[in-house]
């Protein structure tokens, strides 16, 4: 997968989930739908920070959390929109909520736009570009 987004003053950001992210984006017949997106350049916890408390080892697990987005749910489209209606996330704000998106197919690949939303005080529109995968890879 990669991303890129761009804010209303034309300002772009080539990587806004980092270097060479990772992700996996996947579409049911019966109309389910998962997303997970790796920030790149995630940094494994020590060992001590996995159920650990010590003030460190919580700010490891606040910089996991802040690098990781999962969610799942079901989707509906309709003409250039794909709506992902949220049942589960890693994010609690998203559960039970509509997640909107123009979508383009470009060969074997998926094309997700956002709507604008407010990121950091900007507003900004993030393009999400996902690779099909051959069938029976690994």
């Amino acid at each position: 997968m990669s991303a890129s987004s761009a804010n209303t003053s034309g300002e772009r950001n080539e990587t806004p989930y980092g270097v060479n992210p990772v992700g996996f984006l996947t579409y049911t017949d019966d109309g389910r739908v998962t997303a997970l997106i790796s920030y790149g350049g995630r940094r494994r916890l020590s060992a001590l920070s996995v159920g650990g408390g010590a003030p460190g080892l919580l700010q490891e697990q606040a910089e996991a959390f802040k690098t990781f987005l999962a969610y799942a749910g079901r989707y509906t489209f309709t003409g250039d929109k794909v709506t992902h209606h949220i049942e589960i996330s890693s994010i609690q704000n998203y559960v039970d909520k509509d997640l909107i998106r123009t979508i383009r197919f470009e060969d074997d690949r998926i094309v997700l736009l956002t709507p604008p939303t407010a990121v950091n005080g900007k507003i900004q529109t993030v393009e999400l570009i996902w690779q099909r995968l051959p069938v029976g890879s690994e």
